[in-house]
């Protein structure tokens, strides 16, 4: 079983808070290229902290979802919750500690989405089928949509969003809800791109009430059936997913200015990912679909453009 050590103080020295930054900004840049190219666009102050959640996530998802995962346990989720207490106190236990207590003192934020990330990593302990999509639903918001969360009080909002006058003495707008929407969104489109992956861990993250629906049972996907049954179902699916993504982008234009281009360009890129499934004919099985370099340059302008118009 893996046991994490209980929180106590290191013995030896810990990284500067530029090393610990430079750490993340490596670790981000390695495991999610996509993301790390969004973060680019970011003051550097902001994109530091970005880097930060990033890790933090990462090294959460890993333990359910790592090389080492069939060795977590509850206790190790404990454990892991208690290190989090630590951080949220201010004592860093590890170099990439220092980067996310430095973030937490420069852009102050609530405790309760990692907390909601670690209850969703325990979900993944003993669950490998969700029912009905409010099952997953509830998954895809621990997992991501606290995402969203963490990142809102890093991106900030801009006051000049209330212009009208009736809206003057109204309260800011936080676009909480379209921030949720955001990581959602990106989480089924994980669940999408990768269910040939997740079968061949015994995992169906797609809700088994869809796959009743399209008549498509557990052994065809278990087997890679592509046929008119799973394209009507991966159809269905993708619109949801889209669904979610049409409301975070309502939420964009009462994002402080600086963070408009980068959250319309990870958006873009990441909802890429569901045009090249459909250029793929729905076959997550054998092909991997990811967005090209190239096509990722072309997001980039046309993102731009749209955190100056919308």
């Amino acid at each position: 079983m893996l046991q994490l050590p209980r929180p106590t103080q290191p013995t030896q020295p810990l990284a500067s808070i530029e090393e610990a930054y430079e750490l993340c900004r490596q670790i981000t840049e390695k495991y999610s290229k996509t993301f790390y190219l969004g973060t680019l666009l970011m003051p550097p102050e902001k994109r530091q902290a970005i880097w930060a959640i990033y890790v933090w996530c990462r090294r959460t998802d890993e333990l359910v979802d790592g090389p080492n995962a069939k060795l977590t346990t509850p206790e190790t989720l404990d454990r892991w919750e208690d290190h989090l207490e630590s951080v949220f106190a201010g004592h860093p236990l590890d170099d990439a500690d220092v980067a996310l207590v430095d973030t937490l003192k420069r852009f102050p934020m609530d405790i309760a989405p990692f907390r909601d990330m670690i209850a969703g990593q325990r979900m993944d302990l003993y669950r490998s089928r969700y029912e009905t999509f409010e099952e997953l639903n509830l998954y895809c918001y621990r997992v991501a949509g606290t995402v969203g969360l963490m990142s809102s009080a890093v991106l900030g909002v801009d006051e000049r969003y209330r212009t009208a006058p009736w809206e003057k003495d109204q309260p800011l707008y936080i676009p909480t809800e379209e921030a949720i929407a955001l990581g959602i969104a990106n989480q089924l489109t994980n669940i999408l791109r990768d269910v040939g992956e997740d079968a061949g861990r015994g995992r169906i993250y797609l809700p088994l009430e869809d796959l009743k629906l399209f008549d498509y049972s557990e052994e065809d996907l278990f087997n890679g059936v592509i046929d008119d049954r799973w394209r009507a179902l991966m159809r269905f699916q993708i619109s949801r997913a889209r669904k979610y993504y049409d409301e975070a982008e309502r939420g964009i234009r009462a994002l402080s200015p600086d963070s408009r281009w980068p959250v319309w360009s990870a958006l873009m890129l990441y909802q890429g990912i569901l045009d090249v499934i459909e250029m793929n004919d729905y076959d997550v099985f054998t092909k991997r679909a990811y967005v090209p370099t190239a096509q990722k340059m072309l997001f980039l302008p046309v993102a731009w453009l749209r955190a100056q118009a919308l």
